[in-house]
């Protein structure tokens, strides 16, 4: 079995931006960790921003296949939705990686790691956005401003499952599941 030195330097920066953040590592903390010369590196990437945006591209990847994987066709859309939010930001809640570079973003406001995290919402935005349209075109809810309300769903999960539990106890899924119905399902509802 031959050795993958590409592999072994995303899993060593990827644990190393999880452990030090981005700001605090180096590529010859990455070297040392993958094991391989710091030279080896730039034969597969330039420099630090695009070994991280490499990372970036595999963390989107994942929340892909888990927003995918959180469907089941034989619940509604409002239940649909709600598995897919909770189980996408479940991921980036429970990521070491992500959760260390919110924390840089916030407090050091690195302009890299702040980019990484916009691509996150990104992605959840424009699969949440998806999702409304196929509701819609089924007739399941009324048509809306696709981009405000995907950007709203996700601010208000976030919200929920992230700012919420700095100064109050943790929200279960249910009572998550339960104001999203309230305050935004039954607003975009077809019928009262």
């Amino acid at each position: 079995m031959s050795f993958d030195r590409k592999q072994a330097i995303l899993d060593a920066a990827t644990a190393s931006f999880a452990h030090f953040g981005y700001k605090a590592t180096t590529m010859d903390h990455v070297a040392k960790a993958a094991k391989v010369g710091k030279g080896t590196i730039y034969t597969f990437f330039k420099n630090k921003d695009e070994l991280f945006f490499e990372i970036t591209k595999g963390i989107i990847h994942d929340m892909k296949i888990v927003a995918t994987d959180a469907i089941d066709a034989e619940l509604s859309f409002l239940e649909n939705t709600h598995r897919v939010l909770y189980a996408l930001l479940e991921m980036r809640k429970t990521s070491q990686i992500t959760m260390k570079l919110i924390h840089e973003a916030k407090e050091m406001g690195t302009p890299t790691v702040i980019e990484m995290i916009n691509r996150i919402d990104h992605t959840v935005q424009s699969i949440v956005k998806e999702k409304l349209q196929l509701a819609i075109d089924k007739k399941k809810i009324k048509p809306c401003d696709l981009e405000v309300v995907s950007f709203l769903v996700v601010k208000v999960y976030n919200a929920l499952l992230f700012d919420w539990e700095e100064n109050h106890p943790a929200l279960t899924s249910e009572q998550v599941a339960s104001i999203f119905e309230t305050y935004i399902v039954n607003g975009l509802a077809t019928t009262k």
